[in-house]
Order: C-alpha cells, then structure tokens, then sequence
C-alpha cells in the first residue's frame, strides 16, 4: 500500500481525485485534495476536499448533507492522480443531479456499450411516454399482476433451463427474468441503487459473520 508520501501533488501542493461511484463505477465528479484533506478523508472514511475558490478546506455533504462514504482510493501509474470509490449518499452534483457529468460532448453511433442503468432507463421511459407496439409500455398498460406473473413465469424457465443443465438456455431464460423483474421494478418505483445498497448491506453481515467464525 502507497504511503502519502509517495504521492506527486503539484506546485499548489494538490492532487485531482477523480470520484467513482464504488456500485456503479459512474464518474460523479472531480475534485482536489492537499495532503491535509488527503489525510482527513483517510481518517473519517469520507470525502473531504480542498476548495481552490475559497481556499479553504470543505467536506462534502457538510452543509448538504450529501456524504460520500470512501471505500478504496487508489493512485495512477504516475502518483500524480487519485480515484476515489464511494458510497453516496444523495446527489454528487451541486446542482442536485446524480453527476456532475451530465452534458453529452461526443456520441460514437457505432459504438452503444450496454448497461443496466440504460436498460433502465429505457424500461422507464416506456412507462412514462407510452410508445405504440413497446412490449415493455404493454405491461405496464396491463398493469402489476401480469408483470407478476411473467416475472413467476420467466423464474420457472429458468429452474427448468438449470435443471436440465443448458447453460445457454440458462443465460437465455435468466436474461428474461432480469428484465421482467426490472419492470416490476419500474412498476413498484425500486431503483437500482436501492437494490445494491441492500446487497451491500448483507455483504458488510456475512463479512462480520466471517469473521466471529474465525475467532472462535
């Protein structure tokens, strides 16, 4: 592990810290850190930055209340930049948006990676503007029972895909049942972040859990 003063700051005594959401790996923004605020974040396990506009040391979320819990930071080849993984809570955005990189530069046509927050997002929209032959805007139009039950559906091809141990018609059948579930999802107003905070949560357990098992 690095000490701090392997670091590079600048003639300003600064060092960028890119901040990466920790589930996601979305960029939220781009601050600055001294070794002073370097070393508070390393002490409280949340994100504390220098202010190059008022000079001043600030903590994120200290008048917000947006708190970004760290959990790793590590340096570039050069130790001349930071990353630092996060846990937020609320916006990273002054401006109240999830982050601060939000206005499209550049889009490569060819090139549209997949994700599930885009998955998302698409299944979202159907619900909220209807599109005419969308089978995602004909669920949410039938309504919570029949996403129910294709969802009940899609669990028993999968079971039935495993069993017979298919492992294509496995992913096959696993990829319709993510889906549908995120249109229950949609449907009941769950995010994806609402369901990773409570995986994270029982990861942080079963690691206790290991743990005391140890000890004993």
């Amino acid at each position: 592990m690095l000490n701090i003063e392997d670091l590079k700051f600048d003639e300003k005594g600064l060092i960028p810290a890119v901040v990466v959401d920790a589930m996601s790996k979305k960029v939220l923004t781009v601050a600055y850190m001294n070794r002073e605020s370097l070393e508070i974040s390393m002490q409280e396990g949340r994100t504390c930055f220098w202010s190059r506009s008022r000079q001043e040391l600030w903590r994120k979320g200290e008048t917000s209340g947006n708190v970004q819990h760290i959990f790793r930071i590590t340096a570039d080849c050069d130790r001349d930049a930071l990353t630092v993984e996060v846990q937020k809570e609320g916006p990273a955005c002054h401006l109240g948006t999830d982050s601060c990189f939000n206005d499209l530069v550049y889009l490569n046509p060819q090139l549209q990676p997949f994700s599930l927050e885009g998955l998302m997002e698409l299944i979202a929209g159907r619900k909220t503007e209807k599109q005419e032959g969308s089978y995602t805007t004909y669920l949410f139009e039938k309504g919570l029972d029949k996403i129910l039950k294709k969802v009940g559906e899609e669990s028993t091809e999968v079971i039935i895909a495993a069993k017979a141990e298919d492992k294509a018609e496995t992913i096959y059948e696993i990829a319709d049942l993510v889906y549908h579930v995120m249109v229950l999802m949609v449907e009941a107003g769950i995010s994806l972040e609402d369901v990773q905070k409570e995986l994270a949560s029982r990861h942080v357990i079963d690691h206790k859990v290991k743990q005391e098992k140890m000890t004993k």
